[in-house]
């Protein structure tokens, strides 16, 4: 069975693609809108895989991934942070703040759950 994953997105658009990708690939999809829901889902459901926007209304995704690294979070779950706000350095500030690897919106339909599965893999 395919992994669950955790979609912490703001933006309706994108979570509708991620999830409707996702699920067509037989992921079982959870879904957040926000930072504080996403925490929390994430200590409830334990997903294997962690999908999080950098720009959210309530907190940034840097702030969330260091959160899931420090509280109680399973070791191998493999966090991706996956945002258009692409400037120089947000790579290696997103992996310094806990996330196993960056996907660059737009989201490439064709190629997205390749890349995110092949940093899955890489982290484990």
């Amino acid at each position: 069975m395919k992994p669950s994953i955790l979609i912490i997105e703001d933006n309706e658009q994108n979570m509708y693609m991620l999830t409707y990708l996702l699920e067509k690939s037989n992921y079982k999809v959870i879904i957040a809108y926000n930072g504080i829901d996403g925490l929390k889902l994430a200590h409830e459901n334990h997903p294997e895989i962690i999908l999080i926007d950098i720009q959210l209304p309530d907190m940034d995704g840097y702030e969330i991934c260091a959160k899931l690294r420090h509280n109680g979070l399973p070791k191998n779950t493999t966090i991706i942070a996956v945002t258009s706000y692409a400037m120089g350095g947000d790579k290696e500030k997103a992996i310094e703040a806990g996330a196993d690897g960056y996907i660059e919106k737009p989201i490439n339909p064709d190629t997205f759950v390749n890349q995110m599965e092949s940093i899955h893999v890489a982290k484990n």
